[in-house]
């Protein structure tokens, strides 16, 4: 059986998450909005699912809306926040970094005359604060747009200082909190951001479910209008047996970080890079040693491009990649990278390694052993 380690690109449904949800596809299908008793039951099974949600990232449940996906949730926070500025002489800052569920929506802003500035990071992948705060205005409307951790780094960004920074302006603050939520305490009662983005299948529910927390107070215009669910955030019948997984998913999570049961993937993560630092020659661990998620190894490895290594490690068993998933194909090298100013050569030769609570201490040995024997092959080759 091959050995799973693109937990960043999505993860395997928790049987758990899948026992909860089983019900919602046969005997409890019911559209929550009718007024039956069946009916009010499923509505119940999403305002508990709700709540599981609020309760991993220190929110109310009534702040959590429920979404198709990540990137729609990153769409919804962005153009509400632009729909409150408006294009006039309105300003945006995000980082170089950020998922194009990002990138993309605020360049379609930028083109229909809003002022947006991406802001670097350091050599860790770490936002440029002091860069940050030389582009804030308190005399000109904006918003920033900065994630909480990166997808294919899994350094962890300075959000507390962000909205800080950004509020002394008066700006709203949004967080891509997608690969962070469920691996990292990600708390919005500590972290004062007005909208948060998560997604499901990062954190072992299934794809096609998402949640936009919406803090209390904060002007919110919907994206999809209809027949008002959501509280009129976001229209269209709710996909019970989804949210039904998000909310068991995100329970699941909680316990885990509040149990300390989650260092154990850390554990896992520092013994891979320990083993193959110690056997390989040109192995460059990539991103902050203490600011990052438990879950990523990020290497470059001398000599070696990812093109050429994942094929063998595919072959030999062991699924992981060469950046985020949704760049996968594309012959340019990661402008997560070189946003922290890695050469061309050192990012192309740069894997992902991202493990789940279902990495085992043997399949990391395993995949140790099975990546040095690749290595050798590729450098051999190229003599």
């Amino acid at each position: 059986m091959a050995i799973y380690l693109d937990s960043n690109a999505t993860t395997r449904v928790h049987p758990e998450v899948v026992e909860a949800m089983l019900p919602y596809f046969s005997d409890n299908f019911h559209n929550p909005s009718a007024g039956y008793v069946a009916g009010q039951g499923v509505k119940s099974a999403v305002e508990t699912a709700r709540k599981q949600v609020a309760d991993l990232i220190g929110a109310r449940p009534e702040e959590i809306v429920f979404t198709g996906c990540g990137t729609e949730s990153n769409n919804m926070a962005l153009k509400s926040m632009a729909r409150q500025i408006g294009r006039k002489n309105s300003k945006i800052l995000t980082s170089q970094i950020e998922h194009s569920a990002v990138l993309r929506p605020i360049e379609a802003m930028e083109a229909v005359g809003f002022i947006a500035v991406r802001i670097g990071t350091d050599e860790t992948g770490r936002l440029r604060l002091e860069e940050f705060t030389s582009q804030l205005e308190s005399d000109r409307p904006g918003f920033a747009s900065v994630m909480w951790a990166n997808n294919e780094s899994g350094v962890i960004q300075p959000i507390a200082d962000v909205c800080a920074l950004a509020k002394s302006v008066g700006w709203l603050v949004h967080s891509d909190a997608i690969n962070a939520a469920g691996k990292v305490p990600v708390r919005v009662d500590e972290v004062p951001v007005d909208l948060l983005s998560i997604s499901g299948h990062k954190f072992h529910a299934p794809k096609g479910v998402g949640a936009l927390f919406v803090r209390e107070g904060t002007p919110f215009e919907p994206m999809i209008r209809g027949g008002g669910q959501e509280a009129g955030r976001r229209s269209g019948t709710e996909n019970v047996p989804y949210i039904v997984g998000l909310g068991a998913a995100a329970a699941l999570m909680k316990r885990k970080l509040d149990s300390g049961e989650s260092a154990a993937v850390a554990k896992l993560r520092n013994n891979l890079e320990q083993q193959l630092t110690e056997v390989l020659d040109g192995v460059h661990l990539n991103g902050h040693r203490e600011h990052r998620t438990g879950n990523v190894a990020h290497i470059s490895i001398d000599g070696c491009r990812a093109a050429e290594m994942l094929p063998l490690l595919d072959r030999a068993g062991v699924q992981c990649s060469a950046g985020s998933a949704c760049m996968t194909g594309k012959a340019q090298p990661s402008h997560v990278q070189k946003a922290m100013g890695f050469s061309d050569e050192r990012a192309f030769s740069s894997l992902r390694i991202s493990l789940s609570i279902f990495t085992t201490q043997e399949e990391i040995d395993e995949a140790a052993g099975v990546l040095v024997d690749v290595v050798k092959q590729v450098r051999e080759k190229a003599t």
